[in-house]
């Protein structure tokens, strides 16, 4: 594993690790982080796919994890940063580092939650030979599993609003919810999740256009007790790639003889034999 610093368009330093394999990769593999996860979260699965012959790559989003801002003591007051600077900015240089790490080998998007969501925001998504979204669906709050709509309406009508106005950036490792963010980001995803039509909705034309432009294959892996997307989150975001290929396989815990998977399992060691050999490698072939 090497860690090195990719630099994007305006010059700013992403964290990123790559996992190469001990023979000529057969393919490159872009893990694309949810909302507020670091990169360490996805390290043994990255291990994982080196071991399998693909050259991997796991990065921060501006403004999180080890991208987190070097000046004024890694403070995120003042940081600007939104999600869609992730996506034309962060997204496009790890997808042109890995590509030329890669040597022409192809090139797939492993997208956990919002990193599924954001492919289409890409500017150079075009360079996707294939993509794979876990857990990925629509934010909007009111097509969340039943359980969530109380917590996600005192987040984003109370929470978040306060948090933000006070501190400047949204505070998440002292409030125990999602992780430190960007004032920017944060207040952009609130403005998606109180949307019906989530991004597609709540930004202009141009993205709306961009969901319908990808035409890159996409495989959706959703679980059915993920305790955040309902059924009907995750149908909702893939029909926005209205251009693309979609198969969409939903998998219920007891199918592969576990009794929970949830939102962030899927990236768990003890799923290698199961989610990872049976779902995911086939799809990498």
């Amino acid at each position: 594993m090497i860690e090195r610093r990719v630099f994007a368009a305006d010059g700013r330093a992403i964290a990123a690790r790559f996992f190469a394999p001990a023979e000529t990769p057969k393919g490159a593999v872009l893990i694309v982080p949810a909302m507020g996860t670091p990169q360490d979260y996805y390290r043994a699965f990255a291990a994982w796919l080196a071991g399998q012959g693909f050259l991997a790559a796991t990065f921060d989003y501006r403004g999180t994890g080890r991208s987190r801002p070097q000046e004024n003591r890694g403070s995120l007051r003042g940081f600007k940063a939104d999600i869609l600077d992730w996506a034309r900015l962060d997204c496009a240089a790890m997808i042109d580092a890995l590509a030329g790490e890669g040597g022409g080998a192809p090139l797939t998007w492993i997208g956990h939650s919002l990193g599924g969501q954001i492919l289409a925001l890409v500017p150079n998504n075009a360079r996707v030979a294939k993509a794979v979204t876990i857990a990925t669906g629509s934010g909007y709050w009111r097509e969340t599993v039943p359980s969530l709509r109380p917590k996600a309406w005192w987040l984003f009508y109370v929470v978040v609003p306060l948090a933000l106005a006070l501190w400047g950036y949204f505070p998440g490792r002292a409030l125990r919810k999602i992780g430190d963010l960007p004032k920017g980001a944060m207040a952009q995803w609130r403005r998606w999740c109180l949307n019906r039509d989530y991004a597609f909705g709540a930004e202009d034309d141009a993205v709306r256009a961009g969901y319908s432009a990808v035409r890159t294959p996409i495989v959706s892996l959703s679980f059915a007790d993920d305790e955040m997307m309902s059924l009907r989150n995750t149908e909702a975001l893939h029909a926005c790639y209205s251009g693309a290929p979609r198969r969409m396989t939903r998998i219920a815990p007891r199918e592969i003889g576990a009794a929970r998977i949830g939102h962030f399992g899927f990236f768990r060691p003890a799923f290698e034999p199961t989610l990872w050999q049976r779902y995911l490698l086939p799809e990498l072939a």
